[in-house]
């Protein structure tokens, strides 16, 4: 597998504000990626049980599992089994989870994984490297699909042009191919500021991986896992991801919420589970200038009330 640079953590002071790690704390980092929330946290004396579906990220892992002796633990699972697997381990709740949503670093500069088009690679884009690939999807799905999923996830006002064409085009191997046609097929001209391919693979990577869905249940489990007084910090890169954050928090608060006092026999809905909610964070210019792929990030968080799960409550 070809070296990749290294993943920089975004919004990492302003996440370890938001979690206020120390000696005696449990903590569950959800996308362990390349372990830069994991090492901020362990640093300041918290256990960490850290979750990532990519067995490359587990696997390059594995030194710094050994170096912190007992106090980190990876886990090669999907976030959303977070809850689960916790329990499973004898561990009902913890104090607080970190998400940082989306793609790695790792997983973009390694050209053989297909989740971009700056290296030309097999059409795979699989987190997990398990299931349909990308280009599994779009060898056999029909037209309307694939319209539907990049308009759905990639907010491409012409995706039944760019559907025609990957349909007329089959079959599609790389990503170098998908891009060119998906070019093609807009009208690139070289001195446009984005590429226009950048929509469709944002769109076929949050399809092949259900990330959204994932999100919700993430976001769910998460609720189910925290203990009373315990912080949930999410980092989003894209409107999608963060308007599924500011509605779950939006919700779990009872933000907007009333009852009509006109309406005596108006059921009240279920005590928020999480209060103390954050507005938007995003980046410093400094740190942009520092990580350019930080430009996107938005930080959300919010802190658990001792009220049942709403799956309980329910």
């Amino acid at each position: 597998m070809t070296q990749s640079a290294p993943h920089i953590p975004v919004l990492l002071d302003e996440v370890v504000a938001a979690l206020a790690p120390r000696p005696g704390m449990t903590i569950v980092d959800a996308t362990f990626g390349a372990g830069g929330y994991s090492v901020a946290l362990l640093e300041a004396g918290a256990r960490v049980y850290a979750f990532d579906r990519d067995p490359y990220a587990i696997e390059q892992g594995a030194a710094l599992e050994a170096h912190y002796k007992g106090r980190l633990s990876l886990h090669p699972h999907r976030f959303s089994m977070m809850c689960h697997e916790m329990r499973r381990m004898g561990v009902p709740q913890v104090d607080a989870v970190v998400m940082d949503i989306g793609v790695s670093s790792m997983q973009l500069d390694q050209g053989e994984r297909g989740f971009a088009f700056m290296h030309d690679g097999p059409l795979d884009m699989r987190m997990s490297q398990a299931g349909e690939s990308a280009a599994d999807f779009l060898n056999t799905a029909d037209e309307e699909a694939i319209a539907n999923v990049l308009y759905n996830y990639g907010e491409e006002r012409q995706s039944r042009r760019v559907a025609r064409a990957i349909v007329a085009a089959r079959p599609l191997s790389t990503t170098g191919e998908l891009a060119r046609l998906v070019r093609r097929a807009l009208g690139h001209k070289p001195h446009d500021k984005k590429d226009p391919a950048t929509r469709t693979f944002q769109a076929l990577r949050i399809h092949v991986n259900d990330e959204l869905g994932e999100l919700e249940a993430g976001l769910a489990a998460a609720e189910a896992l925290l203990g009373e007084g315990g912080v949930l910090a999410v980092v989003s890169f894209h409107s999608l991801e963060d308007r599924i954050v500011k509605q779950f928090f939006k919700a779990a608060s009872g933000a907007g919420r009333s009852v009509s006092r006109h309406l005596p026999g108006e059921i009240p809905g279920p005590p928020p589970t999480f209060a103390q909610v954050s507005k938007a964070i995003r980046p410093s210019e400094a740190e942009i200038d520092r990580n350019p792929r930080a430009r996107s990030s938005t930080l959300r968080h919010a802190t658990r009330t001792g009220a049942l799960p709403r799956s309980l409550a329910a």
